[in-house]
């Protein structure tokens, strides 16, 4: 048996080591790699929400100066989506949103392109608009997708109707006994949040080849199987005719965890025989963005007199846009989100996709778990107000621990959210500064807990060891700026066969050289690919072992791999170089290399209490607790954080550096959400921000330092106690500053973003209660079984 590694010698703060080329700009994007030899293209996009296509004319674009191919819905047959594939990649017969793509354009030069789009001729007849999820769900709301019943549902067991494209809903125990009890006080409270903008700096782009009957799609992407995959249906070819590879993502944040534009390059490069590019300009980007979407939620608590939670119901609406999309999946976090946190003896919850006719909506970091925190954080306070029960006592009594159920009946492991609480006790006594006497605005403070968890799912790795000693990762994970990719995996695979991570060599996305992978997002990437590199690294050192157990004339359970060298345990020098290992290898057996996979192991719930969920139960919790101060202007209604605080779940901090850098970002994203980023949506169904003159994200001056204390040990299948630390950073932003305003100014905080007029409706008492009357008082009567 071979002597186990140390885990601890992974932990490192491992600098980024594309750090250099990123500040000077020697990185090269998507979108740095058009160039003159190659075709560029543009789209003809809808320019109204609803109407039926009565006739496409390209005749006059297909003559004009430099055009090489024109594509419509005659080139892509198919329909893709996630659940139930309702998505084409033209508009058919209806469109559907304002933007939708309608006709595709290859050009020599870009202006070309532009100039042929605006010589299409698109002839419509106007149809009703659905532009709100109220309007959707009116009893005598036209139908977005009149023919729903005819779509192919890839993944069975949720109700749809209508325009409710999914329904997610659990029941656990019996939550209307819970409500009748005669010792309970029942709170109800409603929610409203909007769309939030990704924003990164490299626009979705794409740049296609079609050479020896092959697709190579060349593109800034989170997903490369999904885009290999997606590119397949709606083209109708078989997937293995499609080679995606992934140069340095400018960042995505979920908005590019889907396939989007990259079909229709490979449709022109396969019509032209010429290389491709194509680039949403930034208007573009932001008329067709995949957004946070925007939700309603309602939620009903019944609290027992010793302030537990006897029983609790809620309704989420969820805008998916004109499309299923991402919505879909998404409708399942709300069990694992809203339904976290807290013991709740007896629980219910529909979460409900919603056809518009609006831009289809996305993931983006956390994705329903920042509003859903910020609903569940303010009803808690809520509670504590109606029950006169202290905030953090409150919290404390009732937050889940060891043994304690889950919202689909699984059993949560470990108690990790009350040490938090004490260790967040502890951040505050350290870090709090007393308020100045003469200071006039009004001050709050706030600590909330949020729940969140890493959707690990498949993934693959192939590690070789090369004859210099240094060693190869082949994976289709991709760096989007999180540094996964090129600091915990170097560092995984490095104290795995005894090297620095410098001699780590990680190659980029290839889906013809590497095996599946789900995607970079939900902060999977280094609890997914980690253990299926680790995997890989346990073949490779069994074989370097058994090698050199014959060279040193040592048993392979007595030697040890450290610092590029193969040691007998205990006897510093005695060994040799894996270098000369590996060359004694590959006259023996061949080149050392070594596979290895990962995926979910599944998590126990309760059978039969969740429908239309494709995650029933959470295989790696993930827990935050935030607390922060704030002064609120009474003047201009203007919020300013004044001090934010973070105790955040890391299983172990591979990277501590790197983790505390995620954290920063993370909670200035949040920032935004909380205070004033918000996509808002024109009776028409067309999107107001046009771009960053008027699209609103944080700025240097808006940025704060956050303190952090990085909570160990909490349990973790993850590489080496590992869990994701990108994506919850932002969970709980917007709920903290919530609470933290509603505590400075005494009033109902319902509502994100909490911009300037905001507030100062709040204050001057001109915000009237937050009324959602498509939400039924009755649970069952919004839902469809």
């Amino acid at each position: 048996m071979n002597r186990p590694f140390d885990p601890a010698k992974a932990v490192m703060d491992y600098p980024r080591r594309d750090a250099t080329d990123k500040l000077t700009g020697r990185t090269r994007y998507t979108v740095d790699r058009a160039g003159n030899d190659m075709l560029h293209a543009a789209l003809v996009r809808a320019s109204v929400a609803s109407a039926r296509i009565v006739r496409i004319d390209t005749r006059a674009a297909e003559a004009m100066p430099g055009v090489h191919a024109v594509a419509t819905a005659r080139d892509a047959p198919g329909l893709h989506g996630l659940g139930i594939a309702d998505h084409p990649l033209f508009a058919t017969d209806i469109i559907r949103y304002p933007g939708e793509p309608l006709v595709a354009i290859a050009a020599e030069t870009l202006d070309q392109a532009r100039a042929a789009a605006r010589a299409v001729v698109v002839e419509t007849t106007p149809l009703p608009v659905v532009a709100t999820m109220a309007e959707a769900l009116a009893a005598d709301a036209p139908l977005v997708h009149p023919g729903w019943r005819d779509y192919e549902v890839l993944v069975e067991g949720a109700a749809r109707g209508g325009n409710i494209a999914w329904e997610a809903r659990f029941e656990r125990g019996a939550v209307e006994a819970a409500f009748a009890r005669d010792d309970v006080t029942v709170v109800e409270s409603s929610f409203r949040v909007g769309r939030q903008n990704q924003m990164p700096f490299e626009p979705r782009a794409a740049i296609a080849r079609y050479e020896e009957g092959r697709y190579h799609i060349e593109t800034s992407t989170q997903v490369p199987w999904t885009v290999r995959n997606v590119t397949a249906k709606v083209l109708d070819v078989h997937p293995s005719r499609i080679q995606v590879t992934v140069p340095p993502v400018g960042g995505g944040f979920g908005l590019k965890f889907d396939c989007t534009i990259e079909p229709f390059s490979a449709i022109l490069a396969r019509k032209t025989g010429r290389a491709v590019s194509l680039i949403n300009p930034r208007d573009e980007e932001m008329l067709t963005c995949l957004c946070r979407e925007n939700a309603e939620i309602r939620i009903r608590s019944a609290i027992a007199r010793d302030g537990s939670i006897a029983g609790r119901e809620a309704v989420v609406l969820m805008d998916c846009g004109a499309y299923g999309g991402e919505q879909v999946f998404l409708s399942t976090m709300t069990a694992h989100t809203l339904g976290a946190n807290y013991r709740v003896g007896a629980m219910r919850m529909v979460s409900r996709a919603i056809y518009t006719n609006t831009a289809p909506n996305g993931a983006f970091r956390a994705c329903n778990g920042v509003y859903n925190t910020f609903a569940l954080e303010r009803h808690t306070d809520e509670i504590c107000a109606a029950i006169g029960m202290d905030r953090l006592a409150f919290r404390r009594r009732n937050v889940v621990g060891d043994g304690d159920l889950g919202a689909t009946g699984q059993v949560f492991r470990g108690d990790v959210l009350g040490p938090m609480l004490d260790r967040m006790e502890a951040l505050r006594a350290r870090t709090e500064t007393a308020p100045d006497p003469a200071d006039t605005q009004l001050r709050g403070r706030a600590t909330t807990v949020g729940t969140w968890f890493i959707f690990v799912g498949p993934s693959s790795a192939t590690v070789n060891l090369n004859v210099d000693g240094s060693a190869t990762l082949v994976t289709a994970g991709v760096e989007i700026g999180q540094g996964t990719m090129v600091q915990a995996l170097p560092q995984i695979v490095a104290a795995n066969l005894g090297l620095h991570p410098s001699d780590v060599i990680v190659k980029s996305a290839d889906t013809d050289a590497a095996g599946r992978d789900l995607g970079v997002g939900g902060g999977r990437t280094t609890v997914s690919i980690g253990a299926a590199s680790e995997a890989a690294c346990a073949e490779v050192r069994a074989k370097l072992l058994d090698v050199a157990a014959e060279m040193l004339q040592t048993p392979a359970a007595e030697l040890v791999l450290a610092g590029g060298r193969v040691e007998i345990a205990g006897r510093p020098g005695s060994g040799t170089t894996i270098a000369r290992v590996v060359e004694r290898a590959e006259t023996l057996s061949g080149p050392v290399s070594g596979s290895g996979a990962f995926t979910a192991p599944g998590e126990p719930c309760i059978p039969g209490c969740a429908s239309g969920h494709m995650i029933e139960a959470i295989d790696l919790p993930v827990f935050a607790v935030h607390d922060c101060d704030v002064a609120v202007d009474p003047d201009t209604g203007h919020v300013e954080v004044l001090a934010y605080r973070v105790v955040q779940d890391v299983g172990r901090a591979i990277n501590p550096r790197a983790v505390q850098s995620q954290i920063q970002g993370g909670v200035v994203q949040g920032l935004g959400y909380a205070l004033f980023e918000e996509m808002t949506i024109n009776p028409m169904g067309a999107m107001e921000q046009t771009g960053f003159e008027t699209y609103l994200i944080p700025l240097a001056q808006d940025v704060l330092p956050v303190q952090a204390d990085l909570f160990e040990g909490a349990p973790s299948i993850g590489p080496m106690g590992a869990k994701g630390a990108g994506e919850v950073p932002i969970l709980n932003v917007g709920a903290t500053i919530a609470c933290a305003v509603a505590d400075a100014t005494g009033k109902t905080v319902s509502e994100l973003p909490l911009t300037p007029p905001r507030v100062l409706a709040l204050l001057h008492g001109r915000t009237v209660p937050l009324d959602l009357p498509h939400i039924h008082p009755e649970w069952r009567k919004n839902t469809l079984r």
